[in-house]
């Protein structure tokens, strides 16, 4: 089978289902309410209910039209395979199907390899990486019959990178790239789009809580990469 090269069509946004993981702070937040803000139907996912009622309260301010919904589901996505497929079901019954899946739940730990807890490798892989297969795995079969959907993972530029003091955090961030690429060839022919996003450092409570281990002077150093 033969695909052309083109870029897919863009999605349109207006009466969409978007659901971003990681919801209810930081980067799952943001565009969260940038989806709001072009007529989607927004589902967010997060442990902390507290968090996302805020949040929900937050976003329903960006409404376009008194249509649209925002609903908001406690759940740990790195947990449980059925309990993350049940609650996506019970969210596509509301607002009907996925079209496009945002996948920001993520954690770090920062600190030279043997200081690091074994248990932090193991937990930054559970969040990180299978708390957007998990999601993923969820949606992917429905879009495929629908012939149409997005799947975003949100990795990192330490995905790209291995970088002094990120021992834990970028193994999982290079797993979405390898994820991503394998996704894409087997899913591309539904007409269903894989996007992997590489933020640099960025303004978030997660990034001013993982500052608070960068000790180390080499963390600060800048490094000059051409891509």
């Amino acid at each position: 089978m033969v695909s052309p090269l083109i870029s897919p069509k863009s999605l349109k946004l207006p009466g969409a289902h978007v659901v971003v993981t990681g919801g209810s702070s930081g980067i799952g937040k943001c565009i969260a309410i940038e989806c709001y803000k072009q007529g989607a139907f927004i589902t967010l996912i997060a442990r902390d209910e507290n968090k996302l009622l805020q949040t929900k309260k937050e976003i329903e301010k960006y409404s376009v039209n008194d249509k649209q919904v925002v609903l908001c589901i406690s759940v740990d996505v790195s947990k449980d395979y059925e309990q993350v497929e049940n609650v996506l079901k019970q969210a596509q019954e509301k607002l009907g199907p996925v079209d496009m899946l945002v996948n920001c739940a993520g954690t770090s730990v920062t600190g030279k390899f043997e200081d690091i807890e074994v248990n932090s490798f193991e937990r930054l892989m559970a969040v990180n990486y299978l708390g957007s297969v998990y999601p993923s795995r969820a949606v992917i079969a429905t879009m495929k019959e629908r012939r149409m959907g997005r799947i975003v993972f949100v990795s990192s530029q330490a995905g790209q990178l291995g970088l002094f003091g990120y021992t834990a955090y970028s193994p999982t961030k290079f797993a979405l790239r390898g994820l991503a690429e394998a996704l894409q060839m087997e899913v591309k022919p539904y007409n269903v789009y894989i996007t992997v996003a590489y933020p640099p450092d960025t303004d978030t409570p997660g990034f001013a809580e993982e500052s608070k281990t960068k000790s180390i002077p080499a963390y600060n150093q800048n490094i000059d990469v051409e891509w």
